[in-house]
């Protein structure tokens, strides 16, 4: 089962990350995914049969908000062939995207915000400086070998200009505790950044690698978003994620 449609109570992870980029006003949306990933596509598509049965009665009204991303959003499709790292997965995603600005979205980092989502929240902040943007928050110092670190120099409140980025390092040798998370903006030069980035170690082709390059010879943001994150990918926080999200968004004593 693809991870992205993992359910947090009554929609799957993959339409809460549909809902934030259309909230952000991206309705092209292109996806990445991979052979086993099928249902993803599936689901943002029209179920005839399903539709049919349940109209006209009390559950037709489940389908607004499928029907609302149906209405707003284009999608297209393409597969990564071998699974080499976030750089190369985005690097797939050339053709669908041109020489353009673009938002990415990893379905895994569930991100619930009370206002604008983390996604709009970087798209207004694109507006105003023009470059990638990278989404962070602060993790334990013992939990930076899980994700890209940055180190940087703040300039307004949550914004920070970065000059070093380690992907997965070591806690004593991580620059900071600020974590990337999967929300990024990208402007297009990064395909030709990711395109000259040797592969690590494991093969992978890292993101974070790509965008030290990107931020040596011109400037990459990194933006302390408002919100609330969980890592879905993991069992401890997907369960979180989906008591967290009952409790706000359904349960009648909240």
């Amino acid at each position: 089962m693809a991870k992205e449609m993992l359910p947090i109570v009554d929609k799957p992870l993959i339409q809460y990350a549909v809902s934030e980029a259309m909230n952000a006003g991206l309705v092209q949306q292109a996806f990445v995914t991979g052979r086993t990933k099928r249902s993803i596509e599936d689901h943002f598509d029209i179920s005839y049969e399903l539709e049919n049965e349940i109209k006209g009665s009390v559950k037709e009204d489940q389908l607004k908000e499928i029907r609302e991303i149906r209405d707003n959003c284009i999608f297209t499709y393409t597969r990564q062939k071998q699974m080499k790292g976030l750089g190369h997965a985005i690097l797939t995603g050339e053709p669908m995207i041109g020489d353009e600005a673009f938002g990415v979205i990893l379905a895994d980092d569930l991100c619930i915000t009370d206002g604008d989502s983390v996604m709009k929240q970087m798209a207004g902040l694109y507006k105003q400086f023009r470059c990638s943007i990278v989404a962070i928050e602060e993790v334990p110092q013992e939990e930076t070998s899980k994700y890209g670190v940055i180190a940087g120099e703040q300039f307004q409140d949550n914004l920070f200009k970065i000059t070093n980025m380690v992907e997965k390092p070591d806690p004593k040798d991580a620059p900071s505790n600020m974590a990337i998370i999967g929300r990024y903006i990208l402007t297009p030069d990064i395909f030709e950044y990711i395109r000259n980035t040797k592969p690590g170690s494991n093969g992978e082709v890292q993101i974070t690698d790509a965008l030290l390059a990107q931020a040596k010879n011109g400037c990459v943001l990194a933006y302390r978003f408002k919100g609330k994150r969980f890592d879905c990918g993991s069992l401890h926080g997907y369960v979180e994620a989906t008591n967290y999200c009952y409790k706000k968004f359904h349960d009648p004593s909240e």
